[in-house]
């Protein structure tokens, strides 16, 4: 790999750390506030919700500039954000201010990959960019929680200036440390080589941007490889979002755990992603991205099988390793949820990759992530609303992860079926990293 893209890794660790942390910090801080309950969820809605409303619009500005550049003034804008919530402005509008900045970082992220690196090496470049995201959201929320905690809350008190938590007191304490996270994270980004990719002027008009945004959308899902990728990333991250709640729900139901037990359940899944990723990166090349496929259809039934588990399937044994006792239902329980997120990402990172490579030869890099971010995004308000009008309904929790795991069984079988069609009508396989002027439609 180029040194650049080590700079690329770093500057997305660093950045995504600081959004999970914040994330913490910002629900700390809707508790010392009293705020109401419902306010809580509307955090993660406030910061999706820009990358749906603004992707007609981020591709644009992410082509205008070197992306190094544009990744460093997004980091800004989040770091203004964060500052914002420090001086005492609603968490929610705050926190919207980060999504605005994350929504318009995203199409440079990845646009800069297939600038930067040849095709060959576009899943292994992903495998790590997913790998590196997954274990900073592990670790931001882990240090998120730590700074909001009592003990360190009163420690950062007596350590930082006054002037920089007055206004909440422990919460502005934990918000100033995140802070000097978003600085390390531009700081990396001034790192970033420019590429000297250079696109058509783009225009100012947002008229003209919506119609430019709709031809893109347009041409990313009439095209063979296109379509098929969109569709998983697509599906995928709706379904993860999703999933994310449905751990919690499922440890809680069927294993009794409370919510900071099944909250660590959770992250197991997240490490799953970022195993799949590697060994992606490291065993599946471009040309044979496609080949995946049947993995998402492994994931729904694993996930199906999830309604089935009760808490009696196995003995309920403890064994003893020092002082520590190992509930073996638990460890048990988390390997499974090793294995869901280990094929999560294996199926993703392939798709992901094949998206981009075909996005920057049909479109650009920037323009082509944005299309992608806002079917993503789109997925994930919708998935998240099925989810929530299903516990609204007081379904069982068996009920609704059955329902859960059929959708994801029916939706990759169709996929699969989309794509045999489309493989029997011309072999796209072969055309897959080849030049650019010969991928061109």
């Amino acid at each position: 790999m180029k040194r650049g893209f080590y700079w690329i890794m770093a500057a997305q660790f660093f950045s995504s750390l600081a959004d999970n942390a914040l994330l913490i910090a910002a629900i700390a801080l809707l508790l010392q506030l009293q705020a109401p309950s419902w306010m809580t969820p509307l955090l993660k809605f406030f910061f999706t919700v820009s990358y749906v409303l603004l992707a007609p619009f981020v591709g644009s500005f992410a082509d205008a500039l070197p992306k190094g550049l544009v990744m460093f003034l997004t980091n800004v804008l989040k770091l203004v954000g964060l500052l914002l919530m420090l001086f005492g402005a609603h968490p929610l509008l705050a926190y919207g201010v980060v999504g605005l900045g994350a929504a318009a970082y995203s199409p440079a992220k990845y646009g800069i990959l297939t600038e930067l690196l040849p095709p060959q090496q576009l899943v292994a470049a992903n495998g790590w960019i997913e790998g590196t995201t997954v274990g900073s959201i592990i670790l931001g929320t882990v240090l998120g929680g730590f700074l909001v905690s009592p003990a360190v809350g009163d420690w950062l008190l007596k350590l930082l200036p006054s002037a920089a938590t007055s206004a909440h007191g422990a919460a502005s304490a934990a918000l100033a440390v995140i802070a000097l996270v978003y600085v390390v994270a531009a700081l990396c980004n001034l790192r970033i080589p420019d590429t000297g990719a250079r696109y058509a002027s783009q225009t100012l008009n947002p008229l003209r941007q919506l119609a430019d945004f709709a031809h893109c959308t347009r041409v990313l899902w009439k095209d063979r490889l296109g379509q098929i990728s969109m569709a998983v990333t697509t599906l995928f991250w709706g379904a993860g979002a999703t999933l994310q709640f449905i751990v919690i729900k499922w440890a809680e139901a069927v294993l009794g755990l409370d919510l900071s037990r099944a909250a660590a359940l959770q992250a197991t899944v997240a490490f799953g992603v970022a195993v799949g990723a590697v060994a992606a990166a490291a065993r599946v090349p471009l040309k044979r991205s496609l080949s995946v496929l049947p993995v998402g259809l492994a994931m729904g039934v694993a996930c199906l099988a999830l309604a089935l588990y009760a808490r009696g399937a196995m003995p309920d044994v403890q064994v003893a390793v020092g002082h520590a006792h190992i509930d073996l239902q638990l460890l048990a329980a988390g390997a499974y949820m090793i294995l869901i997120g280990a094929m999560a990402g294996y199926f993703v990172v392939p798709m992901n990759a094949l998206l981009q490579h075909r996005g920057y030869v049909l479109l650009s890099a920037g323009h082509s992530i944005a299309v992608q971010n806002f079917n993503e995004n789109v997925s994930v308000l919708a998935m998240l609303a099925m989810y929530a009008l299903l516990i609204r309904l007081d379904l069982p929790v068996r009920v609704t992860i059955a329902l859960f795991g059929v959708f994801l069984i029916a939706s990759m079988w169709a996929v699969m079926r989309w794509n045999a069609r489309n493989m029997r009508e011309r072999d796209w396989t072969r055309l897959i990293g080849e030049p650019r002027h010969e991928l061109a439609p």
